[in-house]
């Protein structure tokens, strides 16, 4: 993935947060989906991750309904 500015970073905790809360999701389930730990999760969604790896990501966003643009992308 491209480097992410802080702020791309932030908006992307903010949204996959709040995806996960809009859909009624446990972060274990979403975990579970992608095939990660919650820990990793957790890491990804607080920042502590900045850009997981393309193959979590993809999976990550099919999960939330969503694309990886959308999640991780420029939002000029």
């Amino acid at each position: 993935m491209v480097q992410n500015t802080l702020t791309e970073v932030i908006a992307a905790m903010n949204k996959i947060a709040r995806l996960i809360e809009q859909k009624g999701l446990k972060k274990t389930f979403v975990a579970q989906q992608v095939g990660i730990s919650k820990g990793s999760l957790s890491n990804i969604v607080s920042g502590k991750t900045k850009e997981p790896s393309l193959h979590v990501a993809i999976k990550l966003a099919k999960v939330l309904g969503t694309t990886v643009e959308d999640l991780w992308g420029n939002n000029d």
